[in-house]
């Protein structure tokens, strides 16, 4: 299978040289088996020419809000309308908001503040491409959410703090997830210690490093769900 990345952001530079792009985490997580991987800077304006380009899309996290008038925002926002129905479409963190968006949604800048560290999500429907959990985790790292989902979205999974944490959109063609299985524990740690003090308080930084240390996550678990949603 073809698979974009419509990577929409990036790592900080001295972050990126120790665990590399969004696009290879991605890669590290659902695995390549037979996999062709493509990676498009959409930030830069590097979209595919058409849907048909690749088989699936998956559309990474960024420092952007979807809500922004960056005009590469707006961009992909109409690639996304135009490849649903044409292409398998996976969006995690920004590109859940964007999918959201893009489909009829609507996003805003939480109240509720920064989410990090690991949360965990109970599951609350279930498709074929997931198995029995009754819940899962992975590291967080939010401040926009997800308040209402486009029309005929399932709600596969949420929280208190993110209630529309997980969607499949109608038509089974499409789904998203506002956690970062892609992060693994060292880079979600590193990623809290650059902000701290700018963008997160230093005792919240510490209690979101503490729930990493605390419990295992769940990434394996949903970079499974995720190659069965793309390969089935």
């Amino acid at each position: 299978m073809k698979i974009g990345v419509l990577e929409t952001g990036a790592p900080p530079a001295d972050l990126r040289e120790r665990y590399g792009r969004y696009g290879a985490m991605f890669q590290t997580l659902v695995g390549d088996k037979a996999h062709e991987w493509t990676l498009f800077d959409v930030a830069a304006g590097d979209l595919p020419a058409k849907p048909e380009v690749c088989e699936a899309y998956l559309i990474t996290g960024s420092a952007a809000g979807v809500y922004d008038p960056d005009p590469w925002i707006a961009r992909t926002e109409g690639f996304l309308r135009a490849a649903r129905g044409r292409a398998l479409l996976v969006g995690i963190c920004f590109g859940h908001q964007l999918m959201a968006q893009a489909f009829g949604g609507r996003v805003i800048k939480s109240p509720k503040g920064w989410g990090i560290g690991l949360h965990r999500y109970e599951v609350r429907d279930r498709l074929p491409w997931m198995d029995g959990a009754a819940t899962l985790a992975a590291p967080a790292s939010h401040q926009d959410q997800v308040v209402e989902p486009p029309p005929g979205a399932a709600v596969l999974a949420g929280s208190d703090f993110t209630p529309f944490g997980m969607l499949a959109y109608e038509g089974g063609d499409a789904m998203s997830l506002q956690l970062h299985p892609e992060f693994e524990p060292g880079y979600a740690k590193a990623l809290i210690e650059a902000r701290r003090g700018t963008r997160y308080a230093p005792a919240d930084a510490d209690r979101a490093i503490a729930s990493l240390d605390a419990s295992p996550d769940e990434r394996a678990r949903l970079g499974h769900w995720i190659g069965n949603f793309l390969d089935p």
